[in-house]
């Protein structure tokens, strides 16, 4: 157990012969008690100051610890952060394309169908041209035969008969005519027909024929004069 300054003072020593002196004794011994508390106050004030140290030092070693502790809670959350950011991207740059490709294909699909809608109106004018170029012809072909009937009608001798009489012409006489004419006209039309069937066997040959030589066919037109000649212009 350590000396305590009132220990030293409460010191006795015995009295022998020869011995020190006592006044000296007690002097050096008040010195000792002195230094002594001086040294105790000092060596309290080291251990205070050292467990204050010590205090400080666990208090820095924790939050220390608590520092490292949110670093790596930081450092992971970061990490967790840039993986979901990762993959985020990954998720959206993939969309994205999908997108960009279901665009190109509907694109290309749309533009698909306007070719062929396109191809197919034009295959369409194409076609509808053609049958009115076919009916175009076959309408001139009948308006032909039909005007070279009734030119050979208006040529033909029962008239001149009739036209030379005068008033004398008598009215069986004018429907014999008449009977004529339908029955050319009949004719006409059986020949008109046959033309036109021939026409949707070989349409090109004949309007080619037909373009190259439009002044081919005369047309004739008969004019009666008042004294019953006719005259043709």
């Amino acid at each position: 157990m350590a000396l305590t300054p009132l220990d030293i003072h409460n010191k006795e020593f015995h009295v022998r012969l020869r011995g020190y002196d006592q006044d000296e004794v007690n002097d050096f011994l008040d010195q000792i008690i002195k230094d002594y508390e001086i040294a105790l106050k000092q060596n309290e004030k080291l251990q205070n100051e050292l467990d204050q140290s010590l205090e400080k030092l666990k208090y820095f070693n924790d939050l220390k610890d608590s520092l490292n502790q949110s670093i790596i809670v930081a450092q992971e959350a970061a990490d967790k952060v840039k993986a979901n950011s990762q993959k985020e991207a990954e998720i959206i740059n993939k969309e994205a394309q999908k997108q960009g490709q279901d665009i190109i294909e509907q694109a290309n699909d749309k533009a698909k169908n306007i070719v062929e809608e396109a191809s197919a109106k034009a295959k369409r004018l194409a076609v509808e041209t053609d049958d009115l170029r076919k009916q175009a012809r076959i309408f001139r072909q009948k308006l032909q035969v039909m005007m070279e009937s009734q030119l050979e009608v208006v040529k033909g001798s029962e008239w001149d008969d009739i036209l030379k009489r005068g008033d004398t012409s008598n009215y069986s006489a004018i429907q014999d005519a008449i009977r004529r004419d339908e029955t050319l006209d009949n004719d006409s039309a059986k020949e008109v027909k046959s033309i036109a069937n021939e026409e949707s066997v070989a349409p090109e040959t004949k309007a080619d024929e037909e373009q190259a030589d439009p002044q081919s066919v005369e047309t004739v037109v008969v004019f009666p004069s008042d004294d019953g000649e006719h005259f043709a212009k």
